[in-house]
């Protein structure tokens, strides 16, 4: 879902010849095959092996109805994954709805068990955010914002380096810019009092 253009990391799913990718999005892009929403998935149900939704969910209007039709349109023990942003400003303009903590993005998937869920980019990818568009908020043109996210971009870039040493650190999870989940699709519905009772406090 939202496939228009290949994803960060999809260079070996879309070179493996023995993987068929039907790439879909809302709009025409170098890579759409079908125009559709992921709110009504025109697939029947146990259609796929997986679903990628990558980068995708803050910008659907109900991504639980959609989290729903991934499950559906999913077979029997069949893989989903998606990665969703925490702390990151405004993108995509008007097609900006939602944002989840680590907890919120499991609580998303709950009809599937998890395989593996972590941090894609950390606090300092985070923090290069929020400084961009904390500059970006002087401006008063376009082209005053185009030269101020120049240079937030030059002056900040480094500091995503600094995630690589703390995506590994338990406070890292409450800071981060974005989360990813791996799971499986499920029978079991993981109840909220599980959910909570999983909460590990950081660091």
């Amino acid at each position: 879902l939202g496939g228009g253009v290949l994803g960060e990391g999809m260079e070996a799913l879309a070179a493996d010849p023995h993987i068929e990718l039907v790439e879909t999005d809302v709009s025409f892009g170098p890579r759409t095959m079908l125009v559709c929403d992921g709110h009504d998935i025109p697939f029947a149900a146990n259609s796929f092996d997986g679903v990628i939704v990558q980068a995708v969910l803050e910008h659907v209007v109900d991504p639980h109805r959609v989290a729903a039709e991934i499950h559906r349109v999913l077979k029997p023990d069949a893989l989903v994954y998606a990665d969703t942003p925490f702390m990151q400003q405004m993108h995509g303009g008007r097609y900006d709805f939602e944002r989840f903590s680590y907890w919120g993005h499991r609580r998303l998937f709950r009809q599937f068990t998890e395989v593996d869920s972590g941090i894609t980019c950390g606090p300092g990818m985070a923090l290069a955010w929020s400084y961009t568009y904390f500059l970006r908020s002087f401006a008063r043109s376009r082209r005053a914002r185009h030269m101020l996210n120049f240079i937030g971009s030059l002056t900040s870039f480094h500091l995503k380096y600094f995630d690589r040493y703390l995506v590994n650190r338990p406070a890292a999870i409450s800071a981060a810019s974005g989360f990813y989940f791996l799971g499986r699709k499920s029978d079991v519905t993981l109840s909220d009092r599980d959910l909570i009772q999983s909460y590990k406090a950081a660091g």
